[in-house]
């Protein structure tokens, strides 16, 4: 298999250094998320069925508790997840998934930096092309998997293999092994259940076992990405795939260069019309107040997906494409802080809520951004479509607001000396000789206050 063999042969010296430098950027989004995520009733409810493991040698974040590498990358992985905040454009959200399994398998063992950031790389290339090959996000998703969960456990085996130097036979068992821990459903998305969040988690943690498995002697299915029953593409009603993504540009065209981060906390689906509502508000001049009505024509794909007015549960609320608006309107901002209980439930985000109109477009592509026309209380109306949110490689964020995402998100779980300690040791991973300080620091955190909720 020849996406085994780059896995196991790529080199730090192979990376582009625009690579490089994309790769530390996603490692420091994926670790400010999941640590702010450790403050989340998620994480604890999934930190409590880990038993006890003093000879673990990897560690829950924030927590310091010692766990098998298989147990951190499932409880670290819902950490990076759960608050929506993690990148998106991957496997879907690869850094979720590739991130807390490579930390976790590296640890107790002596690992550079360099080595580190190749693992990253590896994970998040798979992962996305084996869901370009799967048909591209719309239709996988449109199937009702979750691509997090069902490409990501891959994506996860793959950059472990190559952090523990597997050769490309034992690699591509990894990979093909991992396959069968492909799971993840979007039923969540009815009733605002928790599922979502394990997802990643799951993946992280199927991808450490598929590589221990491996690493171990035991053999994956060969022609599990051939067109015949039982195979990846067919499994997941894709008919046959399109295998020959797979491998299309590789080592040329690194997939991670199309990953986006994510500003805001909620679904990818609602960002284009977060930054819509707020470049007509700049160009205008206004408050969001003065707006009496919104209208959103979608395609069908993101109205079955963020379409419902959901403030309660969270997990619900951030997968609202009005709520969103509303937030973004009322509070001038859809980070984290304004999706607490107390500025989601104000009753001046509830009366905007009123006055959303979302409307389907049979039009429009599944994957095609929302169109918005807000008008204001004197009649004016201003309509704008935004073809590619903030965070994306098209609209990235600066890096001064990569870095203050990070500082606010970490520092709900960290000391201040210890977040800034992170990011610089992130940003200096190509010279460290060994990642050990900076799992030490992950571990390290504050009593958990209140979850947030």
């Amino acid at each position: 298999m020849r996406l085994a063999t780059f896995t196991a042969t790529l080199r730090f010296a192979d990376l582009p250094a625009a690579v490089v430098d994309k790769a530390r950027v996603h490692i420091l989004d994926t670790l400010g998320a999941a640590l702010a995520g450790t403050r989340s009733r998620e994480f604890a409810l999934v930190a409590g069925t880990v038993g006890p493991n003093p000879g673990g040698p990897a560690r829950l974040w924030a927590l310091g508790s010692a766990a098998s590498a298989r147990d951190a990358a499932l409880v670290n992985g819902v950490a990076a997840h759960v608050f929506e905040l993690d990148d998106t454009g991957g496997c879907d959200h690869s850094g979720a998934v590739v991130v807390p399994a490579v930390i976790a398998a590296a640890e107790g063992r002596p690992v550079s930096g360099e080595e580190l950031l190749v693992a990253v790389v590896v994970g998040y290339e798979v992962g996305r092309r084996l869901l370009e090959a799967a048909g591209g996000y719309d239709r996988h998703n449109g199937a009702g998997w979750h691509s997090t969960g069902t490409c990501g456990a891959v994506a996860a085996a793959a950059a472990v293999a190559r952090l523990w130097r597997l050769d490309a036979a034992a690699t591509a068992h990894a990979i093909t092994i991992a396959t069968s821990f492909s799971s993840g459903l979007w039923a969540f998305i009815h009733d605002g259940a928790q599922t979502k969040k394990i997802h990643a988690g799951r993946a992280a943690e199927g991808g450490v076992l598929a590589a221990e498995l491996a690493r171990a002697g035991m053999t994956g299915p060969s022609r599990v990405f051939d067109d015949v029953w039982g195979g990846f593409f067919r499994s997941f009603d894709h008919a046959d795939g399109d295998p020959a993504r797979l491998t299309d540009d590789l080592g040329h065209v690194y997939r991670i260069m199309r990953v986006s981060l994510k500003p805001y906390a909620a679904c990818r689906g609602t960002h284009s019309a977060i930054d819509a509502v707020g470049d007509l508000l700049a160009e205008t001049g206004r408050p969001g107040t003065e707006i009496e009505r919104v209208g959103v024509r979608a395609s069908r794909f993101l109205v079955g997906m963020c379409g419902r007015p959901d403030v309660e549960p969270l997990a619900a609320a951030q997968m609202s494409l009005p709520l969103a608006i509303a937030l973004r309107a009322v509070h001038g901002e859809a980070g984290l802080s304004s999706y607490a209980g107390p500025k989601r439930r104000d009753p001046r985000v509830r009366d905007l809520l009123a006055r959303i109109v979302i409307e389907t477009d049979p039009a429009m592509a599944a994957l095609d951004e929302p169109v918005l026309d807000l008008r204001f209380s004197d009649g004016t109306t201003v309509e704008r479509m935004v073809p590619r949110a903030t965070g994306s490689p098209e609209r990235p964020m600066t890096p001064a607001a990569v870095r203050a995402k990070f500082t606010e998100l970490a520092g709900m779980a960290l000391p201040a000396e210890s977040v800034a300690a992170v990011a610089d040791l992130v940003t200096a991973l190509p010279a460290l000789e060994d990642v050990a300080p900076l799992c030490a620091l992950l571990a390290a955190g504050r009593p958990a206050p209140e979850p947030f909720r």
